[in-house]
């Protein structure tokens, strides 16, 4: 008899341990750190994306005034491909932006930070986005760089509030 009370509180005390050591609590300011993450993460992002359209034009501009073009020119289709690629990931930052300003805006006047659950899945959703137009198109390794950068955070984000991380 004693030794099933034994065994029983020693299975209480494990069960309810185990669920304590779980559950990890995040003060509002180590939240709203994990949140500047992202905000940082995607600035960056976009101002490479910016930076790399602006640096190819200047280059193809340069390549044809120095007569090093050869003739080459990229056909109708070609010009239409890199558009809608570009246009793809513009379009998926500029939503990530979006849900991150509005998780921000929503984030800084609550006491309970946990209230802001929806906009942190808002911000799942388009960086899941990205995570698609990422695996789909060839952006090089620096484009990679800065995505697994905003990617970390926005996992960590994700491991706060409890929800899927984005898968790599």
């Amino acid at each position: 008899m004693t030794k099933r009370i034994l065994v029983a509180a020693i299975f209480a005390c494990l069960a309810h341990g185990s669920g304590a050591l779980a559950q990890v609590v995040f003060t509002k300011a180590q939240v709203a750190d994990r949140i500047r993450k992202v905000e940082d993460g995607v600035d960056e992002f976009r101002k490479w994306a910016e930076n790399r359209g602006e640096q190819g034009q200047s280059t193809a501009q340069a390549a044809r005034n120095s007569g090093r073009a050869r003739g080459r020119t990229a056909t109708e289709s070609q010009k239409a491909v890199a558009r809608e690629k570009k246009d793809e990931l513009d379009d998926a930052l500029g939503d990530l932006n979006g849900s991150t300003n509005r998780l921000r805006r929503r984030f800084d006047p609550t006491d309970k930070w946990l209230e802001t659950r929806p906009q942190v899945e808002n911000v799942l959703e388009d960086a899941r986005k990205i995570n698609q137009v990422m695996a789909r198109g060839k952006y090089g390794t620096q484009a990679e760089r800065y995505w697994g950068v905003l990617r970390t955070a926005v996992n960590d984000l994700a491991r706060v509030y409890n929800l899927t991380p984005l898968g790599l």
